[in-house]
Protein backbone atom coordinates (compact mmCIF):
# COMPACT_ATOMS: atom_id res chain seq x y z
CA UNK A 1 0.00 0.00 0.00
CA UNK A 2 1.16 3.49 -0.66
CA UNK A 3 2.05 5.61 2.34
CA UNK A 4 0.45 8.98 3.03
CA UNK A 5 3.61 10.65 1.71
CA UNK A 6 3.47 8.62 -1.52
CA UNK A 7 -0.21 9.50 -1.99
CA UNK A 8 0.56 13.21 -1.46
CA UNK A 9 3.34 12.95 -4.04
CA UNK A 10 0.96 11.28 -6.53
CA UNK A 11 -1.55 14.08 -5.95
CA UNK A 12 1.13 16.72 -6.55
CA UNK A 13 2.29 15.05 -9.78
CA UNK A 14 -1.20 14.27 -11.18
CA UNK A 15 -1.16 10.51 -10.56
CA UNK A 16 -4.21 10.86 -8.30
CA UNK A 17 -6.81 13.61 -8.18
CA UNK A 18 -8.70 13.68 -4.89
CA UNK A 19 -10.18 16.81 -3.30
CA UNK A 20 -11.21 14.89 -0.17
CA UNK A 21 -9.43 14.01 3.05
CA UNK A 22 -6.38 11.81 3.36
CA UNK A 23 -6.65 9.77 6.54
CA UNK A 24 -3.74 7.61 7.53
CA UNK A 25 -2.53 5.85 4.41
CA UNK A 26 -5.82 6.05 2.54
CA UNK A 27 -8.45 8.35 1.07
CA UNK A 28 -11.44 8.85 3.40
CA UNK A 29 -14.68 8.13 1.49
CA UNK A 30 -17.73 10.10 2.61
CA UNK A 31 -21.35 9.85 1.48
CA UNK A 32 -22.43 12.20 -1.29
CA UNK A 33 -25.66 14.17 -1.57
CA UNK A 34 -27.64 11.70 -3.72
CA UNK A 35 -29.18 8.51 -2.38
CA UNK A 36 -30.83 5.75 -4.43
CA UNK A 37 -33.15 3.53 -2.37
CA UNK A 38 -34.15 0.06 -3.48
CA UNK A 39 -37.54 -1.46 -2.71
CA UNK A 40 -39.41 -4.72 -3.17
CA UNK A 41 -40.64 -4.86 -6.76
CA UNK A 42 -44.32 -5.37 -7.49
CA UNK A 43 -44.05 -9.11 -8.15
CA UNK A 44 -41.16 -9.81 -5.77
CA UNK A 45 -38.84 -11.09 -8.50
CA UNK A 46 -36.16 -9.27 -10.49
CA UNK A 47 -35.33 -10.95 -13.81
CA UNK A 48 -31.67 -10.09 -14.38
CA UNK A 49 -32.07 -10.61 -18.13
CA UNK A 50 -34.79 -7.94 -18.31
CA UNK A 51 -33.71 -4.31 -17.78
CA UNK A 52 -37.29 -3.16 -17.07
CA UNK A 53 -37.47 -5.74 -14.27
CA UNK A 54 -34.19 -4.43 -12.82
CA UNK A 55 -35.40 -0.83 -13.10
CA UNK A 56 -38.52 -1.72 -11.07
CA UNK A 57 -36.26 -2.45 -8.09
CA UNK A 58 -35.40 1.22 -7.59
CA UNK A 59 -37.36 3.85 -5.73
CA UNK A 60 -37.24 7.57 -6.37
CA UNK A 61 -33.71 8.96 -6.16
CA UNK A 62 -33.33 11.51 -3.35
CA UNK A 63 -31.15 14.56 -4.00
CA UNK A 64 -29.64 16.81 -1.33
CA UNK A 65 -30.55 14.48 1.53
CA UNK A 66 -29.38 15.27 5.05
CA UNK A 67 -30.30 12.09 6.95
CA UNK A 68 -31.76 8.76 5.90
CA UNK A 69 -33.05 5.96 8.14
CA UNK A 70 -31.77 2.65 6.77
CA UNK A 71 -33.99 -0.18 8.01
CA UNK A 72 -32.67 -3.69 8.72
CA UNK A 73 -32.03 -5.59 5.46
CA UNK A 74 -32.57 -2.42 3.42
CA UNK A 75 -30.10 -1.35 0.72
CA UNK A 76 -29.31 2.05 -0.75
CA UNK A 77 -26.71 3.22 -3.24
CA UNK A 78 -24.84 6.43 -2.50
CA UNK A 79 -22.04 8.04 -4.50
CA UNK A 80 -18.91 9.16 -2.69
CA UNK A 81 -19.00 12.93 -2.16
CA UNK A 82 -15.70 13.69 -3.88
CA UNK A 83 -14.73 12.71 -7.43
CA UNK A 84 -11.65 10.53 -7.86
CA UNK A 85 -9.20 10.12 -10.70
CA UNK A 86 -6.53 7.44 -10.65
CA UNK A 87 -3.54 7.45 -12.97
CA UNK A 88 -2.55 4.53 -15.23
CA UNK A 89 -0.32 2.89 -12.61
CA UNK A 90 -2.51 3.27 -9.54
CA UNK A 91 -5.49 1.19 -8.49
CA UNK A 92 -7.59 1.35 -5.36
CA UNK A 93 -9.04 -1.05 -2.83
CA UNK A 94 -12.18 0.00 -0.94
CA UNK A 95 -12.41 -1.00 2.70
CA UNK A 96 -15.32 -0.25 4.98
CA UNK A 97 -14.78 1.27 8.40
CA UNK A 98 -14.88 -1.45 11.06
CA UNK A 99 -16.76 0.86 13.43
CA UNK A 100 -19.72 0.73 11.02
CA UNK A 101 -19.41 -3.01 10.39
CA UNK A 102 -19.82 -3.53 14.11
CA UNK A 103 -23.30 -1.98 14.02
CA UNK A 104 -24.26 -4.06 10.96
CA UNK A 105 -23.56 -1.61 8.12
CA UNK A 106 -21.90 -3.05 5.01
CA UNK A 107 -20.68 -0.19 2.85
CA UNK A 108 -19.48 -1.90 -0.32
CA UNK A 109 -20.87 -5.28 -1.35
CA UNK A 110 -19.21 -5.81 -4.73
CA UNK A 111 -15.59 -6.04 -5.83
CA UNK A 112 -13.43 -3.76 -3.70
CA UNK A 113 -11.12 -2.87 -6.61
CA UNK A 114 -11.03 0.45 -8.45
CA UNK A 115 -9.15 0.02 -11.73
CA UNK A 116 -6.31 2.23 -12.97
CA UNK A 117 -7.60 5.18 -14.96
CA UNK A 118 -10.86 5.46 -12.97
CA UNK A 119 -12.40 8.93 -13.10
CA UNK A 120 -15.69 9.89 -11.48
CA UNK A 121 -17.67 9.35 -8.30
CA UNK A 122 -17.41 5.89 -6.77
CA UNK A 123 -20.78 4.39 -5.83
CA UNK A 124 -21.16 2.51 -2.56
CA UNK A 125 -23.86 -0.08 -1.90
CA UNK A 126 -24.90 0.25 1.75
CA UNK A 127 -26.81 -2.59 3.40
CA UNK A 128 -28.03 -2.69 6.99
CA UNK A 129 -27.36 -6.21 8.28
CA UNK A 130 -27.97 -5.23 11.90
CA UNK A 131 -31.10 -5.52 14.06
CA UNK A 132 -31.77 -1.76 14.37
CA UNK A 133 -32.53 1.04 11.93
CA UNK A 134 -29.36 3.04 11.25
CA UNK A 135 -29.49 6.80 10.62
CA UNK A 136 -27.14 7.77 7.80
CA UNK A 137 -25.89 11.35 7.41
CA UNK A 138 -24.75 13.00 4.19
CA UNK A 139 -20.98 13.57 4.21
CA UNK A 140 -20.40 10.96 6.93
CA UNK A 141 -17.19 8.93 6.53
CA UNK A 142 -17.96 5.29 5.70
CA UNK A 143 -14.87 3.77 4.05
CA UNK A 144 -11.28 4.25 2.99
CA UNK A 145 -9.63 3.76 -0.37
CA UNK A 146 -6.18 2.23 -0.08
CA UNK A 147 -3.84 2.69 -3.01
CA UNK A 148 -1.48 -0.15 -3.89
CA UNK A 149 0.96 0.58 -6.70
CA UNK A 150 -0.06 -1.26 -9.85
CA UNK A 151 0.75 -1.10 -13.52
CA UNK A 152 -0.48 -1.74 -16.99
CA UNK A 153 -2.56 0.07 -19.57
CA UNK A 154 -5.55 2.18 -18.61
CA UNK A 155 -8.79 0.32 -19.41
CA UNK A 156 -11.37 2.09 -21.52
CA UNK A 157 -13.96 4.04 -19.57
CA UNK A 158 -17.09 2.09 -18.70
CA UNK A 159 -20.19 3.88 -20.04
CA UNK A 160 -22.36 3.16 -16.98
CA UNK A 161 -20.13 4.19 -14.07
CA UNK A 162 -18.76 7.35 -12.48
CA UNK A 163 -21.75 9.69 -12.73
CA UNK A 164 -23.10 10.36 -9.22
CA UNK A 165 -26.69 10.66 -10.48
CA UNK A 166 -26.78 7.34 -12.40
CA UNK A 167 -26.72 4.76 -9.64
CA UNK A 168 -29.03 2.02 -10.94
CA UNK A 169 -27.81 -1.32 -12.31
CA UNK A 170 -27.50 -1.60 -16.09
CA UNK A 171 -26.79 -5.36 -15.91
CA UNK A 172 -29.34 -6.54 -18.48
CA UNK A 173 -28.41 -3.73 -20.87
CA UNK A 174 -24.77 -4.81 -20.74
CA UNK A 175 -24.98 -8.60 -20.61
CA UNK A 176 -28.37 -9.46 -22.17
CA UNK A 177 -28.50 -6.97 -25.04
CA UNK A 178 -28.93 -9.76 -27.57
CA UNK A 179 -26.81 -12.60 -28.94
CA UNK A 180 -25.13 -10.47 -31.62
CA UNK A 181 -24.12 -7.79 -29.08
CA UNK A 182 -22.59 -10.03 -26.40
Amino acid sequence: MLSAESIKHLAETGGVTWPGELRGDGLLLTLGNVIQPLHEPRYGIVDLADQASIDALYGVQIDNWITYNLRPQQMVIVPVAQPLTLGPDVYGVIGGLSHLARVGLAVHITSPYVLPGWSGHLALELVNHGPATLRLHADMPVARLLLPRGGGPVPSAHPFYGDPTHLKSRYADEFFAGPSER
